[in-house]
């Protein structure tokens, strides 16, 4: 089958990089075969309005790609440009696209295609090039991926590929013994432990040409990461709403698949609210997180399960003041759009033998609802509806919502009780919360950090335990709060940790 392709961009800032994408698509002995090239100055000289043939052409076109530099171009009477056009064609008629974008400074981009850059950013995974080179480099990738996802060129997945390097003694027993267990008790997995590991791989379907493969190591890999790098897991917390170093909380996690998973799940439900009831309406005690479990268990499962294992990026789960970002290094399959996620759809696996490992320890469905399940979840749980977009990867955007988990469990037993409200929120409470639950959170920390202030200025060497005893609050607590003051500038430190102090600017 042959694909017909349209170059889009700038006209002149891109003249050369046009022709030579069109020579070497035409020319090339392998992408001969399948794509023919459209751009503008191949147009034959006809009465006709060039913006019209344009856009025919895209519409008619498989693969629309586009070229970003700094320049916008000429602007029609509502402001926008041929390229602008071109890339709103595409994405309404649902084309394959491919965008480019020249490495420069954003403050040397005309101002609209920065706009245009930001609103492709949010559909498209793009590739940055710097020279002629590295566009023919990742426009070629990009190509050899289109045709292998047509099933033009017949590649076997990462995930069914035999490791040259791994033998079965790298196949944990025990690991598998637990995953068998769980299997059983989840799914009725058919196979028992005594099988053997061999068997149990094979019926699995994780054995290749008598190897193990690369799913293998890293579902039940001794060390995985002794293979695979970045199929660690990265979590970061940050107090305010922007990364900013140094990283109040970081921490990497190594393991196989269904360890990190669990890790990473711990590590943001340790982060967030957890509100603990008391028992005046029921014999259990009620509990809530801010957001449900089984939402954040979702999102990570889903970017463990469908990230691209060939990229040496790290899946990254980021906790900010107000959201959740879980980011993996992959990209929607040609099926899906960004803009049709919430809709119902079918499922496709980008590592179908892991996806296939996770169900049966019940960690994911085969449905393809995840994403409809995440926005549900949160929608009934009075949060904000969660973001999904493409930033050089797949970023499931979480927003976080103060004190909804004490207003659940207030619900459900007409008291908080207070000694386990979580160090993270308890500067937000007025004294008579557990007894009139009114909405009283504040979104500052006025009262603790009157208290921290009087007493740096009598003591301006105290320390954070000397601190925490006197507030009568965590020693995390008084960390939140001399943050969010020296953000503010109301305080500096002076000096080092250990032999500096504290200086009042306001």
């Amino acid at each position: 089958m042959r694909y017909r392709v349209f170059i889009s961009s700038v006209q002149r800032e891109f003249a050369a990089e046009r022709r030579m994408l069109a020579d070497y698509l035409q020319k090339d002995a392998l992408f001969a075969r399948f794509f023919d090239v459209f751009i503008f100055e191949n147009l034959p000289a006809k009465d006709w309005q060039p913006e019209k043939a344009y856009i025919d052409e895209v519409k008619n076109c498989d693969i629309f790609l586009v070229l970003l530099g700094k320049e916008y171009g000429y602007e029609f009477p509502d402001g926008t440009s041929p390229t602008q056009r071109e890339y709103a064609t595409a994405t309404e008629n649902n084309k394959y696209r491919l965008a480019f974008l020249l490495d420069v400074p954003k403050n040397e981009r005309y101002i609209k295609t920065q706009f245009l850059i930001n609103q492709i950013a949010d559909s498209v995974v793009y590739k940055i090039f710097s020279a002629p080179a590295d566009l023919l480099s990742n426009v070629y990738t990009s190509l050899i991926n289109f045709l292998t996802e047509k099933g033009e060129l017949r590649v076997e997945p990462f995930d069914k590929s035999p490791n040259r390097d791994a033998e079965l003694s790298d196949i944990s027993e025990e690991k598998i013994e637990w995953f068998v267990r769980r299997a059983k008790a989840e799914r009725n997995f058919p196979l028992s432990i005594e099988d053997g590991k061999e068997k149990i791989l094979t019926h699995l379907n994780l054995m290749n040409r008598g190897k193990i493969t690369n799913a293998a190591i890293l579902l039940f890999g001794k060390q995985p990461q002794r293979f695979f790098l970045s199929s660690e897991v990265k979590c970061a917390h940050f107090h305010g709403t922007k990364v900013q170093k140094p990283i109040p909380f970081y921490q990497v996690y190594k393991g196989n698949l269904f360890e990190i998973a669990d890790q990473a799940v711990d590590f943001v439900l340790s982060k967030i609210d957890l509100a603990i009831g008391t028992r005046t309406r029921s014999i259990e005690v009620p509990t809530a997180y801010e957001i449900p479990v089984d939402v954040i268990k979702e999102a990570i499962v889903n970017a463990i399960a469908h990230r691209d294992y060939d990229s040496t990026a790290s899946v990254q789960v980021m906790l900010f003041r107000d959201r959740i970002e879980v980011w993996n290094p992959g990209n929607l399959p040609p099926q899906l759009m960004i803009e049709t996620l919430k809709d119902n759809h079918g499922s496709y696996p980008h590592n179908p033998l892991i996806a296939d490992a996770l169900y049966y320890a019940h960690y994911i469905e085969r449905m393809g609802t995840g994403i409809q399940d995440i926005v549900e979840k949160c929608l009934n749980y009075g949060l904000p509806e969660p973001q999904f977009v493409i930033r050089d990867g797949f970023v499931a955007i979480i927003y976080r919502k103060q004190g909804i988990a004490y207003k659940k469990v207030s619900e459900k037993s007409g008291e908080i009780n207070k000694e386990n409200i979580s160090e993270s929120s308890e500067d937000y409470f007025t004294n008579d919360f557990t007894n009139n639950f009114t909405n009283d959170f504040t979104n500052d920390f006025t009262n603790n950090s009157k208290k921290i202030l009087e007493l740096i200025k009598q003591n301006p060497n105290i320390s954070f335990a000397e601190l925490s005893d006197s507030v009568g609050i965590s020693r995390r607590a008084i960390v939140n709060n001399i943050n969010r003051l020296k953000q503010e500038g109301v305080i500096e430190r002076i000096g080092t940790a250990k032999k500096g102090q504290w200086k009042i600017n306001k």
